[in-house]
């Protein structure tokens, strides 16, 4: 099954305390949303990603915010079983594709989109999605290049994110609403895993 198919919304996480780690991706999980993007943002994050490989059961933890072969090579090797890029180019193409792992790499335009398609990538992060012109860009990207499939993530939040979902060309969406600074810094979870369950029910 697609990366895009296994949850509507893929909680884009920054982890500062590699504590929280595990406590929160078991809440998301219990709240229906088993697809965990973890950015590497911090210094923790690679430990993050193990922590979370090894000791949460239905967890599917990735790596967010990959830009070189080392961050592909050592997410990999941490455990992460997919990969997401906020932009694309040639070279970090040829590494993704290397890496034997799913992945979505970013894109914000039409040549971007095609010359991924070119490569036989059908499945991309749309990023920054509101920035680059949201709901009304995805729309007129899926006349001309609907074979392609997204994950806009960047500004979505619950109020937006059910209008992506009814696009033809989304699968998903990435959203940081569902792991908010505070209820990480308080350990929270309850709060976290509510707010997977809302957003696990946005799927129509």
């Amino acid at each position: 099954m697609s990366l895009l198919d296994l949850a509507p919304v893929v909680p884009v996480v920054v982890i500062e305390d590699v504590g929280t780690a595990v406590p929160m991706a078991r809440a998301l999980v219990a709240g229906g949303l088993p697809v965990i993007e973890v950015t590497l943002r911090t210094a923790c994050a690679l430990e993050a990603i193990a922590a979370i490989a090894a000791e949460v059961p239905g967890a599917v933890v990735g790596a967010g915010t990959i830009r070189t072969s080392d961050d592909i090579s050592a997410s990999v090797k941490a455990g992460a079983t997919f990969l997401v890029s906020p932009g694309t180019t040639p070279s970090l193409v040829d590494a993704l594709l290397a890496s034997g792992v799913p992945f979505l790499p970013g894109a914000a335009t039409a040549s971007e989109v095609m010359a991924l398609a070119e490569r036989g990538i059908k499945e991309l992060k749309f990023f920054p999605a509101e920035a680059a012109g949201g709901l009304p860009y995805l729309k007129s990207l899926a006349g001309p290049i609907p074979d392609i499939r997204f994950c806009p993530t960047g500004g979505i939040t619950p109020a937006t994110a059910p209008a992506y979902l009814a696009l033809p060309n989304v699968g998903c969406v990435g959203g940081s609403w569902l792991t908010p600074a505070d209820a990480l810094a308080t350990g929270d979870w309850a709060r976290i895993e509510r707010l997977a369950a809302d957003a696990a029910g946005l799927r129509s």
